[in-house]
């Protein structure tokens, strides 16, 4: 009986450590693949993603209002992606190589920023913040099982997992999305049916912005109570991968990302029950992972045919 109990008490920490540590992972993606459809691609993911959930961290720190600081790290990515349209789309700079540079310059620059904010205290020191609270949906989440799994968590991860219906609405069922994936198709043909490339190109990259900036907040202002460097901790790339295992298709993506996320949970849940595997192996597993399916989903890759190409109008 007790053995049964504590199985089952296993098996829902698993699954509901799954949907918070797929939130930011979500966040990431979505944001990324209406970037990526308007062909732009945004190597610079991470360092979005690092900035937001700095700024958040600061306001949070700051201003005790967690809502200001979740406002203010989805704008602080926004500014970043600004910098990334104004490289790319404007001045066509090659856009692997603009990527880079932002996520070196987030990493630098929060750095620089923290210990500047923060010069009486070491890094372990630096105050705390009021993490966001739970929102427990009334009796769904009192229900056996689901109700912890499913609706017992933080408002960011409901709005995680709607974005993905509603992305997907966004980019196949509407005008605008229309207008944005042939962006990423053929940037000529969509300039001689009259779309605006260019300006269109820089809503994508600031509404794709304003998503990623959700997930940075979730990892500072949504889960811990104190910001450290490069606290992302890879999930910009690892969203950038998970949008390539998706084949750019907003439902797909939550399937690679759910999948990418058990294995995280699986990792923390082994080394809290005391599995003997080398921690180093359960770390690495979600990333090994990662890296096979970026190879296998390139070999039936439906990228956007004109993804990371510059345009420019003649």
């Amino acid at each position: 009986m007790f053995d049964n109990l504590l199985q089952t008490a296993i098996v829902v920490n698993l699954l509901a450590a799954t949907v918070r540590i797929a939130t930011p992972l979500l966040f990431g993606a979505l944001g990324e693949v209406i970037t990526e459809r308007a062909g732009v691609m945004n190597l610079g993911l991470e360092g979005s993603m690092l900035m937001a959930a700095f700024v958040g961290f600061l306001v949070a720190e700051r201003t005790g209002s967690v809502l200001l600081a979740v406002l203010m790290a989805s704008l602080a990515a926004a500014l970043v992606n600004l910098l990334l349209g104004v490289l790319a789309i404007s001045l066509d700079a090659d856009q692997t190589v603009t990527g880079l540079a932002i996520n070196l310059l987030s990493s630098g620059l929060t750095l620089f920023w923290f210990r500047a904010a923060y010069t009486q205290y070491n890094t372990a020191g630096t105050p705390l913040i009021e993490v966001m609270g739970d929102l427990e949906i009334p009796f769904l989440s009192t229900l056996p099982v689901v109700g912890e799994v499913l609706f017992s968590h933080k408002i960011l991860t409901y709005l995680a997992f709607l974005l993905v219906p509603l992305v997907s609405f966004l980019m196949y069922r509407t005008h605008i999305g229309l207008q944005i994936r042939s962006l990423g198709e053929d940037p000529r043909a969509a300039d001689m049916a009259g779309i605006p490339v260019h300006r269109l190109r820089y809503l994508a990259v600031l509404a794709g912005g304003l998503i990623v900036g959700l997930g940075g907040a979730f990892v500072s202002v949504g889960s811990v109570e104190r910001f450290f460097p490069d606290m992302t901790a890879g999930r910009g790339w690892l969203a950038f991968v998970i949008v390539i295992a998706g084949n750019w298709k907003p439902t797909r993506i939550l399937v690679v990302t759910l999948v990418f996320s058990l294995l995280g949970a699986i990792q923390l849940q082994a080394q809290g029950i005391g599995v003997q595997v080398p921690y180093q192996v359960l770390l690495g597993l979600p990333y090994l992972v990662a890296i096979l399916a970026m190879i296998i989903g390139r070999a039936r890759s439906v990228a956007p045919e004109c993804l990371g190409v510059p345009y420019t109008r003649e």
